[in-house]
């Protein structure tokens, strides 16, 4: 006879039942760990905040982003509160202990960024210093990886020579000029039109969704409607990379080189001006000049080779977006996921029931 058997279950019998308190104490603590895990390692839930997405992904629309997708990035901030943004009361104070960091470090993904995906990435152009993993949130369609050489004649994005498809529902804007009647608010809203300037009683500044054009145009108070480009050379300063040497605008940009690992580039007044700020801020050096020399750590180099891989982000609103165009590329080790399912969007022109949009709710992201 196995008399053990009995024991066992003679010492579970015996076993002191556990309170109600210690029941909802392991059951929270189970639940903090394991949404600490699936946050961490597979997704993560994020909000649209503005407009430079649309009309793909549009403000109020709640994203899940995969972590997996290209490999989930370890964090390299450890202490912090979870579930909280980095700072809390108007960015008074941190979430977080930035006096351990850790090196960067992804596990292995299910595939790497393309051409054509919805990324989040930590901002990279943050003017107040924080761990990368602290700073805010961006989404972006990637129009560039590394290698790639980066063109864009009159809106239209090249890599490599080759067309980069725009997204099916991406924007541009439009010079609008009317017979000078009003136009009826009803009707600019129901089309989704975002009216950004109003030049004088007749000339407009609008951004268009391509499903709305035709019949827009078609209106008998509408004389021309002409697409917004800026000319070829004409420089702007709010560009990248923000020197006179490059007449590059939102419309009309490069070419330009993404940098790839292990990719060497030699060091001169031209490269430094594209690259400097790579080379120190995002791959820890220090970068001095003496006279025409450049020092890196100390010790004068007439060539440099990346440590990471960087990418070419862009929004799919092309005149409604901040982006590469205005603060280049986006490090690998900023990178956090995909974009995969919108599950809620709201839009906070409407109320009560009117609120949810239901054709956006449990959508694929493309």
């Amino acid at each position: 006879m196995n008399w053990k058997f009995f024991s066992r279950r003679k010492q579970a019998a015996n076993k002191p039942k556990k309170s109600k308190t210690r029941e909802w104490v392991d059951a929270i603590l189970f639940a903090l760990i394991a949404s600490t895990i699936i946050r961490g390692l597979l997704f993560s839930a994020y909000a649209i905040p503005s407009a430079s997405m649309e009309g793909s992904l549009l403000t109020g629309d709640y994203l899940f982003v995969s972590k997996i997708a290209y490999g989930a990035r370890m964090p390299m901030t450890p202490i912090s509160i979870p579930f909280l943004e980095s700072t809390i009361l108007g960015g008074k104070v941190k979430t977080y202990f930035e006096g351990v960091q850790l090196p960067y470090f992804r596990l292995p993904g299910l595939g790497e960024v393309k051409k054509g995906d919805a990324v989040v990435f930590n901002y990279p152009d943050e003017t107040v210093e924080r761990p990368v993993d602290m700073r805010a949130h961006f989404i972006k369609r990637c129009v560039g990886t590394p290698g790639d050489i980066i063109t864009i004649v009159n809106t239209q994005v090249y890599a490599n020579g080759k067309l980069v498809p725009n997204a099916p529902k991406s924007q541009k804007s439009y010079i609008v000029t009317t017979t000078g009647t009003d136009l009826n608010p009803q009707m600019i809203q129901n089309l989704k039109i975002d009216v950004r300037y109003q030049y004088s009683p007749t000339t407009y500044e609008m951004i268009i969704p391509p499903d709305s054009f035709n019949e827009f145009k078609g209106f008998s108070n509408i004389i021309s409607v002409k697409e917004v480009i800026e000319p070829k050379g004409e420089y702007s300063p709010q560009i990248f990379p923000h020197n006179e040497k490059f007449k590059w605008n939102e419309d009309n940009f490069g070419p330009l080189l993404i940098p790839k690992r292990g990719t060497t580039i030699p060091l001169n007044d031209s490269t430094m001006a594209l690259y400097g700020r790579s080379i120190e801020k995002y791959e820890h050096n220090k970068v001095t000049r003496d006279g025409t020399a450049v020092m890196i750590n100390g010790k004068k180099a007439d060539s440099y080779t990346f440590k990471m891989n960087y990418y070419w982000m862009m929004g799919d609103n092309r005149h409604n977006s901040e982006d590469s165009r205005f603060w280049g590329f986006v490090p690998e080790d900023h990178i956090v996921g995909k974009a995969m399912i919108t599950w809620m969007s709201l839009d906070s022109t409407q109320t009560s029931f009117n609120k949810v949009r239901w054709n956006r709710v449990l959508r694929a992201i493309h």
